[in-house]
């Protein structure tokens, strides 16, 4: 048979639809409309429920002028009304920008400028940060204020002037508004913005059919059956926390919502809901481990924990196992949806002695099933590196969860996806089974409590201080964070500053989870064109944390 009589069958609506995950929600509250969707504190919310309350915001937001390409901002903690801006902002056509909470308000005045936010919502913790960046901003977003009923008295005590009551204008909408499918899964669903080497935020840019395809690879990779019961320790502001309201709704799941991480009451949730899974950083791990034992509940069942950024040390890894928890390491970057390569666990290594499986999770591992390509080459000549565990080359990626593309920023898109290939700027080896591990960062992105954060921005603030003649920062080991920033600083001839002056000089320009931890006063390495070896400070970092 001819080519072409395959190809003249035609595309039609009948045989081909966008692919979004915004019908994950419509199939669960068709299929499961009694099971709880939602717990946060007193409140539980039934699939029927959820899905109600999340066309009615899509359909307020329309009324109030959402259309198709408008950014609606948010700045929320992991709480209902974040879970259902997640379906109705896409719902009603808009895109989500979810803002990061730590942020400084001149960062985040430049993220709705830049991203053009016609909505703002904002939990009422963060009315105080929210109204000093639309002092900052030019934009004037409709505000819209949530009080969460779980917040604390001082939190609920802020008000933001001029906002609409979120429950309002929920309240504005409809639930049988018929929303309607994007008119192209290419079609923009969020906006993650993440900080570049200059320190400057660019703007990643999500599709739908990037978000249901990583959905179901965290469903697959994460072992994600029927019913499953997740605590939101993970922030659904970075990178639509992995897209986890997603993946969880797909198979009508329990979201367990949490304002904010304490040993305390993750262990309680967990034994109270009976959670199943769960994601985050390493600092959530050491957070769970540190809780007095007395506030630690027994487990109704094993608990798979999925983190990324460093990789989990032996005794981390012995205590949550003993603990009753199942580690699943990942790798990715807010421009591949969050995580697209995972450690595969081969259970041939579960003989192997403890030390040796250690040093098996510290690889990043092998390419999710919803990612087409990866691969570690060579950046000039994009020839792949021999997989000999030695040779290193940068991380490659390219597929359908690489995102669209730096939004109005077409020469770091065109850079970021060369040769047909995502580069992600981190360097690593690929060892002969084909799993690779990350060797170094050529980005000198630091990762710190699974926030990414930019050395050149904190070099930024350092060189701004009257005594300080050179500054370099780089990553430091750390038990509970990962890693923090570290800094190296040369002092003009003359000049005097102590290591609390630069603390304090940052933390008066920075965010907190940037601010350097450790300040070393030292001649700092350079090569003969006078360019700083920081390869050299991070092997210092390194001896120091020790």
């Amino acid at each position: 048979m001819a080519a072409s009589d395959y190809d003249a069958l035609p595309r039609t609506p009948a045989n081909h639809q966008p692919l979004t995950p915004l019908l994950f929600l419509e199939r669960a509250a068709l299929a499961f409309p009694d099971q709880v969707a939602v717990v946060h504190g007193a409140t539980r919310r039934t699939y029927r429920a959820l899905r109600a309350r999340c066309v009615a915001l899509a359909d307020a937001l329309a009324r109030r002028g959402v259309a198709r390409g408008d950014t609606v901002a948010v700045l929320l903690p992991n709480i209902p009304a974040m879970l259902e801006c997640h379906y109705g902002v896409p719902m009603s056509g808009g895109v989500l920008n979810t803002l990061n909470t730590r942020l400084d308000a001149g960062t985040i005045a430049y993220c709705l400028d830049h991203g053009e936010a016609k909505v703002l919502v904002v939990d009422r913790e963060f009315a105080p940060l929210a109204r000093m960046a639309l002092t900052l901003c030019t934009v004037k977003p409709l505000l819209v204020e949530v009080d969460d009923p779980e917040a604390s008295d001082a939190a609920r005590a802020n008000r933001l002037e001029g906002a609409l009551d979120y429950e309002a204008l929920v309240a504005e909408g409809s639930a049988d508004y018929a929303w309607a499918l994007p008119g192209d899964e290419w079609d923009a669903i969020s906006l993650n913005y993440t900080s570049g080497t200059t320190g400057r935020p660019k703007g990643v840019v999500y599709h739908h059919r990037g978000a249901q395809l990583l959905a179901i690879g965290n469903m697959l990779s994460a072992g994600i059956g029927k019913h499953p019961v997740y605590l939101w320790t993970l922030p659904m502001f970075h990178c639509n926390g992995w897209c986890f309201p997603w993946s969880v709704t797909a198979q009508a799941g329990t979201h367990v919502c949490l304002r904010a991480v304490r040993g305390n009451a993750m262990w309680a949730l967990m034994a109270a809901e009976g959670v199943t899974h769960m994601c985050g950083a390493p600092i959530v791990m050491a957070t769970l481990l540190a809780t007095a034992e007395a506030e630690k509940k027994p487990l109704p069942h094993q608990v798979q924990f999925v983190t990324a950024g460093a990789p989990p040390p032996e005794a981390v890894l012995g205590a949550m196992k003993e603990a009753g928890f199942a580690v699943c390491h990942v790798y990715g970057l807010t421009e591949c949806y969050g995580p697209s390569v995972v450690n595969e666990w081969n259970h041939a290594w579960d003989a192997k002695p403890a030390p040796e499986q250690a040093a098996l999770m510290a690889r990043q591992g092998v390419r999710y099933i919803a990612l087409e390509g990866l691969a570690v080459m060579d950046p000039d000549s994009m020839a792949p590196i021999p997989a000999d565990g030695t040779a290193m080359g940068e991380v490659m990626m390219r597929g359908n969860v690489v995102m669209k593309g730096y939004l109005k920023d077409p020469a770091a898109t065109e850079k970021a996806f060369a040769g047909g290939w995502f580069h992600t700027g981190d360097l690593a080896v690929t060892y002969p089974d084909g799993y690779i591990q990350l060797k170094d960062r050529s980005k000198d992105i630091i990762i710190s409590g699974g926030e990414n954060i930019s050395s050149i921005e904190i070099e930024d603030a350092l060189y701004k201080h009257p005594a300080v003649a050179v500054a370099a920062v780089v990553a430091r080991p750390d038990e509970k964070w990962g890693e923090t920033p570290c800094a190296f600083i040369e002092l003009k001839p003359g000049a005097e500053a102590t290591a609390e002056d630069l603390v304090a000089w940052c933390k008066g320009r920075l965010a907190g989870f940037k601010v350097p931890r450790h300040v070393v006063f030292a001649e700092l390495p350079k090569t003969s064109t006078g360019k700083i070896q920081k390869h050299i400070l991070r092997a210092q970092a390194r001896e120091g944390a020790g």
